[in-house]
């Protein structure tokens, strides 16, 4: 039995829920989002409490149950307070700055690299050493942050790199004399 799946989804003031099938469309003060769920589960909305319940009891409907769930937790999250990821740039020279939708990060390369912002999700530079990025859908946050620090990990000796505020990085010992 899941646990999180029995918890109903409940609709804070401000925010509107229309559920059509499989699909569940969520308005709130920062946009709108579109979840479709599979045929495993059903959803219905009472008021302003969304609830999920299997259809049946095998694996792949009790699996589904407690994602479907998380999914519009998720959904009713991002169009009340969205969703944000913070990433500190270590090094000496390496720094960012927006130019328009256009990050420009500077990290010891030959070239400037040059990352496309996408326009579902709003990057900004509060300093050069840092990079925040904002939105609605916690996937698409989390994958342009991801695609950020891939372009210069931290390294374990220094620590320089692109690395997420909260994110520890186990250091080395470096050569012996």
């Amino acid at each position: 039995m899941s646990r999180i799946g029995k918890k109903p989804v409940e609709l804070p003031g401000g925010v509107t829920a229309n559920v059509s099938g499989q699909t569940v469309e969520v308005k709130g003060p920062k946009g709108t989002r579109v979840f479709t769920a599979t045929d495993d589960v059903t959803i219905t909305l009472d008021g302003n409490l969304i609830t999920v319940t299997p259809r049946g009891n095998s694996k792949r409907a009790r699996q589904q149950w407690g994602m479907t769930r998380t999914q519009i937790a998720n959904c009713v999250t991002g169009v009340t307070q969205g969703f944000r990821k913070e990433l500190e740039i270590n090094g000496i020279g390496y720094r960012a700055q927006m130019q328009g939708k256009v990050l420009k990060l500077s990290l010891g390369l030959s070239h400037d690299v040059n990352f496309e912002v996408p326009d579902s999700v709003t990057v900004t530079v509060p300093k050069a050493t840092e990079i925040t990025v904002e939105g609605i859908d916690q996937q698409v946050v989390g994958e342009v942050a991801a695609k950020i620090r891939e372009w210069r990990k931290p390294e374990p000796y220094k620590g320089k790199g692109i690395k997420y505020k909260d994110e520890y990085i186990f250091r080395k010992e470096g050569k012996k004399k």
